[in-house]
């Protein structure tokens, strides 16, 4: 297996829940820092969304692997941001079996 090219700067976010001051909440997003990643498209097909047709595509993004537990490992519901670009986790696992890269499955919506 090859060593990722890690030659993307992608910022990892976090959810943060935050009550909307009616009973509910809203969403605001935490930056926890940036990593440098190799993304590499998988997949795609176009859906329905609410109002307009979008363009979903899949995303194998390969990057430096950190210990569990620390807040720099990225886990599904989280997000990578580049640019415009957001890339919503969907999973993470471990890339190779010395655990040096994580290996996360992730989503892009664009309006088709």
């Amino acid at each position: 297996m090859r060593a990722p090219l890690l030659n993307r700067q992608l910022v990892l976010e976090n959810p943060v829940r935050l009550p909307d001051g009616a009973g509910g909440f809203r969403i605001t997003w935490q930056s926890l820092g940036t990593l440098w990643a190799e993304v590499s498209a998988r997949t795609g097909r176009e859906t329905q969304g609410e109002a307009v047709p979008l363009a979903r595509v899949s995303y194998k993004i390969r990057l430096r692997a950190a210990p569990e537990g620390s807040g720099m490992r990225p886990k599904p519901e989280q997000r990578f941001v580049e640019g415009a670009r957001v890339f919503r986790i969907v999973a993470v696992v471990e890339d190779d079996l010395t655990g040096r890269y994580l290996s996360c499955l992730a989503e892009e919506e664009v309006v088709a």
